[in-house]
């Protein structure tokens, strides 16, 4: 599908589309408000917990109601961004009684789903429960390898979020890199689903306009970018994650993609999300270092309580970001990023074409 069809999809944005990545403790109404007004295509933090009543829903009502304040739209109008969820909570049964109304009631332009559980697979019930609606959204979900894609569109998805394993956070275990993930699933949407109209955004790795340029070449229409936005100006990062990410190079040797990364939370919650089916890459650090030479994860979650402080041991984990990192150094507002990466990628491009 053409880049010009997701624009027809999503009117306001410019060529190429950029997003951020629904990134829970990071992306704000504000954040995502602005990477929409300049543009590209804003999400809201993911959620998860959507059973009656839950903390989770009041939170993005809350959101929603913030962000068409920023965006100044009318009650009626569509709202300028999307919304996202981690399927594979036990609550997610809930959808169609908790999330339909919502969907129904603010009109958000996109959806996006990651993480079902694979045993009871929700997406194609939940996607058809949102089709129904009478302004439905357009429907993102995130995959990490062709299979996954291929199921995907067979839910109906609109839009293949191709992430690849070199992005920030969670993602497949089995995945694949986004150099050779978009064009095989590109061709396997040409191949298997001739007749239908399907949407590609490029994920991993990606933070500046060559990157952008690089997905576009692959046949990408859009693309996602996570790290940097982690340290975006209205980002809800901790500052001091925000100092770290700004920190690193090397994001080949600085970071780590295991489950290492949510084992050593030693939560019930991160297994009850991710089970065996995804990990997640963060920045590496002493005690990632000492799992590496041979440490157990039963001895470094007991040295996290026992030798530091709670600072101390939230400085040592879960600062999640890509292999990007290392090309991430400047806090910008969000709208800035997305305008300097856009015009990045056109320059590239002119350069590269000036070279044939």
């Amino acid at each position: 599908m053409s880049p010009a069809k997701l624009q027809e999809w999503f009117p306001w944005t410019q060529s190429p589309i950029i997003s951020n990545g629904p990134m829970m403790g990071v992306v704000n109404p504000k954040l995502a408000a602005e990477v929409t007004k300049a543009g590209g295509l804003g999400f809201l933090p993911c959620v998860f917990d959507i059973a009656p009543n839950s903390e989770h829903l009041s939170t993005l009502t809350t959101n929603l109601k913030e962000s068409r304040s920023i965006l100044g739209l009318n009650p009626s109008d569509t709202l300028n961004l999307g919304i996202s969820f981690l399927t594979g909570h036990g609550s997610i049964t809930n959808f169609s009684e908790t999330i339909i109304p919502i969907v129904a009631e603010y009109r958000p332009a996109a959806v996006w789903l990651f993480a079902p559980n694979e045993d009871v697979k929700p997406h194609g019930a939940i996607i058809q429960a949102l089709k129904k609606l009478d302004h439905s959204p357009r429907v993102f979900v995130q995959v990490g390898n062709v299979a996954a894609a291929r199921a995907a569109v067979r839910d109906g998805a609109d839009v293949l979020v191709c992430q690849g394993i070199d992005a920030g956070g969670h993602q497949f275990r089995r995945g694949m890199g986004v150099v050779s993930f978009v064009p095989e699933a590109k061709a396997m949407l040409e191949e298997e689903f001739a007749g239908r109209e399907v949407g590609v955004f490029a994920a991993g790795g990606i933070v500046n306009g060559k990157g952008v340029a690089a997905a576009m070449a692959l046949g990408a229409g859009g693309v996602v970018m996570g790290t940097r936005f982690t340290v975006a100006r209205e980002s809800t990062y901790p500052d001091f994650r925000k100092e770290i990410v700004l920190k690193a190079v090397d994001g080949g040797s600085s970071t780590f993609k295991s489950p290492f990364n949510d084992e050593i939370n030693n939560s019930a919650l991160f297994d009850t999300l991710w089970g065996t089916h995804y990990d997640g890459r963060s920045i590496i650090t002493s005690i990632h270092e000492k799992f590496l030479a041979g440490s157990t994860l039963q001895e470094l979650q007991k040295s996290l309580k026992e030798d530091y402080s709670s600072e101390e041991s939230m400085r040592l984990i879960n600062t999640w970001a890509g292999t990007g990192v290392g090309l991430v150094n400047t806090a910008l507002p969000a709208g800035e990023i997305v305008k300097e990466v856009r015009e990045d990628a056109k320059e590239t491009i002119r350069n590269l074409a000036a070279q044939l």
